[in-house]
């Protein structure tokens, strides 16, 4: 609301969770709770070995995805000597943060249908 000024008729809370089982069943795989007539929170949950496909698994769940959107989090890390940590290893960690994996990917997201919000953090 803040930014786009509309509320959309349908939103979706997703969270991806990967479980401590190489695989998962498809049965249970997702869970669906409807918190109001235009929120409901998806949780889908995904084996460690597994490659998380959330296009898939929404489309298993009879989501249509022709018209989705997905926002997804993008956090823009900074040291801080108050972190609690040695300001060497916060030298350290953010490199490494900024060379993973891009969650578009890591999910199988079509670019296309991905909008990044950020927000910069302080460790």
């Amino acid at each position: 609301m803040k930014h786009n000024k509309v509320l959309h008729d349908r939103n979706v809370i997703l969270t991806v969770v990967t479980e401590e089982i190489p695989r998962r069943p498809d049965e249970g795989r997702i869970t669906t709770e409807k918190l109001s007539e235009r929120f409901s929170r998806v949780t889908v949950r995904f084996g460690f070995m597994e490659h998380p496909n959330v296009p898939r698994a929404l489309e298993a769940a009879n989501f249509d995805l022709a018209n989705a959107s997905f926002f997804l989090s993008r956090r823009a890390l900074q040291a801080s000597a108050q972190s609690g940590l040695p300001l060497w290893q916060d030298y350290l960690f953010i490199p490494l943060a900024r060379s993973a994996s891009d969650i578009t990917d890591q999910f199988c997201i079509p670019e296309d249908r991905a909008v990044e919000v950020g927000a910069r953090m302080t460790i």
